[in-house]
Order: C-alpha cells, then sequence, then structure tokens
C-alpha cells in the first residue's frame, strides 16, 4: 500500500485494498462506494443498487454536494490535494 491509501485507511469508514482505499456512504435514499486509487490519483464514484452488491460508476455532477466535500475533506486530512477529487479521468 502507498502512504496516502494507508492515511486514508486511518480515517473514520475507509479501508484499504492494495494500492486503493474505499468508504462506504449511505445517504436517505442513494449508496455510495468511492474510491480512490494511488496510482492514478483519482477518485471515482460509484452508485449501489438496491441489492448492495451491484455497482455502477456515476458522474461527479450526479453525487450530493455534501458527500463530495466530505471526501475532499478526508483528502485534504490524510495529506492529499482536496481538488484531485474533482479531477476527470
Amino acid at each position: 500500500m502507498g502512504e496516502h491509501v494507508d492515511a486514508l485507511a486511518e480515517l473514520e469508514g475507509w479501508l484499504a485494498e492494495d494500492f486503493a482505499a474505499r468508504v462506504h456512504y449511505r445517504g436517505a435514499d442513494d449508496a455510495y462506494s468511492i474510491e480512490y486509487y494511488e496510482p492514478s490519483n483519482c477518485v471515482l464514484y460509484w452508485k449501489v443498487k438496491g441489492d448492495g452488491e451491484t455497482a455502477v460508476p456515476v458522474g461527479r455532477d450526479t453525487v450530493p454536494d455534501p458527500l463530495r466535500t466530505r471526501i475532499r475533506e478526508d483528502l485534504a486530512e490524510s495529506g492529499l490535494d482536496p481538488e484531485i477529487e474533482s479531477r476527470v479521468l
């Protein structure tokens, strides 16, 4: 694991898997899985279907602002530039 993945894994809810860190978020009606990939220094959002097993990638413009703000705060707390949250692949 890389240093940024390790740093994110120390934050509440984040889990590390090799070169990636993941956190799950459940809002009023939606569930998301958010992943940070250290090799490409990017964040991906996945919307989780009702079955809890299927997830599809979604664009940032469809993700609630409070969730995006939380992710940027977590990135900053782990020593990453929070602007990578908006980086387009």
